[in-house]
């Protein structure tokens, strides 16, 4: 009972993206048991159970005629299905990229570019949050950011909100990013595609600086292509020994960068990109992608790349098992109640964080891009709560080591005094 109700959660919370996915047009290719001509053969049998014995040569005849028709209609929808095919290959290598310069740049002064503004305004530590991938339509970047669009991008936010809106004021930008489609393009397209994303998210974390942030801490946070563009986002903003990079790098709680990889040549560039090595450390990058155990090769992390990687259970960056006793709850849907010790983790020869105690027919990879044995769609739903209690104690911590974390318990005793003070003059 308990593995159907968790097949009917994840079922529920993926459906939309199938039906999206399946709108985004497969190749039909036609045939098969309930093709046309299994009808034709299916009329043609009907037909002859009427005929009188007598006419059982012509029967026979005609029975022969319909396979035969039945086997030319296979072929030709055998050569449909492969010119489809091949008219979709090339439909792929035409897709045109739209060209940073040629679009007009997004104004992120106007509310209505973002998903969040603000949202939480008592709070301490300020999250940036990139939304994850959501556009399953487009061939390459989301140009037209309609409404129907932005309301998937509020829902994969909702979806990831839990983790940090108790800690932070949060923020996040509708940006034309890279689609699902984008990241089966040639390498020299997806490059193209990723520029125009990150144009956006660039302009949207300048914005923000300038008019926002005013020397507060913060958290950047994404995940897939969010956690990417994040990256992205220290590599440019927090790069070199300008004022500017120093105070940016002074203020970072952490970089939380779920669903993504962090390699030791990334590293090595940009020095700035810090490994996390514990709960506590701060200033530094938190990534991790899921898979079982079995295999070896996704868009995550590609065969012979290794990554960086920490366990969101123990908060260890070896290959320690971390029961699943150690899990404060799964959230598999928006809102949904924490499940607890649904599985535990440890970390693979590639840095791919592997997941036990969990039957992989329960958590298909839903995309095509994805192999069976991926877990990237859950990749902090399996860990959320201890992520969220994490980023708390991240950001506390922070607090703390620059004398800016307040004492609650005074706090309440000053407002208790002004409330006092209040009615003494009434």
């Amino acid at each position: 009972m308990k593995r159907v109700q968790k097949k009917a959660v994840v079922l529920c919370l993926l459906l939309s993206l199938v039906l999206s996915l399946a709108a985004c047009g497969a190749p039909e290719t036609g045939g098969g048991a309930g093709g046309p001509a299994a009808e034709s053969k299916e009329a043609g049998e009907t037909g002859t159970e009427s005929v009188r014995d007598e006419e059982t040569g012509a029967e026979e005849a005609q029975a022969d005629a319909s396979e035969e028709a039945a086997l030319q209609d296979e072929a030709e929808e055998g050569a449909t299905t492969a010119s489809t095919a091949s008219t979709a290959a090339t439909a792929a290598a035409a897709v045109e990229i739209p060209r940073v310069h040629d679009l007009d740049p997004i104004d992120y002064g106007d509310p209505a570019s973002w998903a969040y503004l603000a949202l939480g305004e008592e709070k301490d530590v300020d999250v940036f949050l990139i939304p994850p991938t959501v556009d399953t339509l487009s061939p390459s970047n989301s140009v037209d950011l309609n409404e129907k669009l932005k309301g998937r991008f509020v829902n994969a936010l909702d979806m990831e909100r839990g983790i940090f809106e108790d800690t932070c004021r949060m923020y996040a930008p509708y940006y034309r990013q890279m689609s699902i489609g984008a990241y089966a393009l040639p390498a020299d397209q997806r490059v193209q595609a990723r520029e125009v994303a990150y144009r956006d998210i660039a302009d949207a974390f300048q914005w923000y600086l300038d008019n926002e942030n005013d020397g507060r801490p913060v958290i950047l946070a994404g995940f897939s292509q969010g956690g990417e563009l994040c990256l992205e986002i220290m590599k440019d903003f927090y790069d070199g020994s300008s004022e500017e990079a120093a105070g940016l790098r002074d203020r970072l709680v952490a970089v939380y960068a779920m669903g993504w990889r962090l390699t030791e040549e990334m590293t090595e560039e940009f020095p700035q990109l810090v490994p996390a090595k514990g709960e506590t450390d701060t200033g530094v990058v938190i990534c991790f992608d899921c898979e079982d155990g079995t295999i070896d090769d996704t868009i995550i992390i590609p065969r012979g790349v290794k990554t960086f990687s920490i366990n969101p259970l123990n908060w260890e960056t070896d290959d320690t098992m971390a029961e699943r006793t150690l899990n404060k709850g799964a959230v598999m849907e928006i809102g949904g109640v924490p499940i607890p010790e649904l599985c535990g983790a440890y970390i693979g020869d590639r840095g791919q964080l592997v997941v036990t105690d969990i039957d992989r027919d329960d958590y298909p990879p839903v995309l095509d891009l994805l192999p069976d044995g991926s877990y990237h769609l859950y990749d902090y739903m399996f860990f959320f709560t201890n992520l969220k209690d994490n980023v708390a104690l991240r950001s506390d911590t922070y607090l703390e080591a620059h004398g800016l974390k307040k004492d609650k318990d005074k706090d309440k005793d000053e407002d208790k005094d002004r409330d006092e003070d209040s009615d003494d003059d009434e």
